[in-house]
């Protein structure tokens, strides 16, 4: 169950970071609004905040985040930019989850 809970913790961290990035993007690239620096500045202000209820040493949890984050960010790319990822993208993602799962299951033997 701990388990299931940090990887959630990790999903709305990636969330938060994703969206942050993305909203100043929209302004700078796309043309909307400059009120977009608002939200975006919360959502990152809240990735931070996330990052804070790991339980584990801040290294270790931005090493072990890094994999849901490629997940996310794939997934952001399938629905929010509509572009359908490769086979190749998803073995990446594979292989970032494997990583991830060998550093989170692997710390609770140190």
């Amino acid at each position: 169950m701990e388990l299931l809970k940090t990887f959630g913790l990790f999903v709305l961290t990636a969330f938060a970071e994703i969206l942050g990035c993305y909203l100043p993007y929209l302004w700078l690239k796309q043309g909307h609004s400059v009120w977009l620096l608002l939200p975006a500045a919360a959502s990152l202000a809240a990735f931070v905040w996330l990052l804070t209820l790991h339980p584990q040493a801040a290294g270790r949890v931005y090493a072990a985040y890094g994999g849901v984050y490629v997940s996310m960010a794939l997934l952001w790319l399938w629905a929010v930019d509509s572009v359908r990822p490769s086979m190749t993208d998803w073995l990446g993602v594979g292989l970032a989850l494997l990583g991830m799962a060998v550093i989170v299951l692997g710390s609770r033997n140190v």
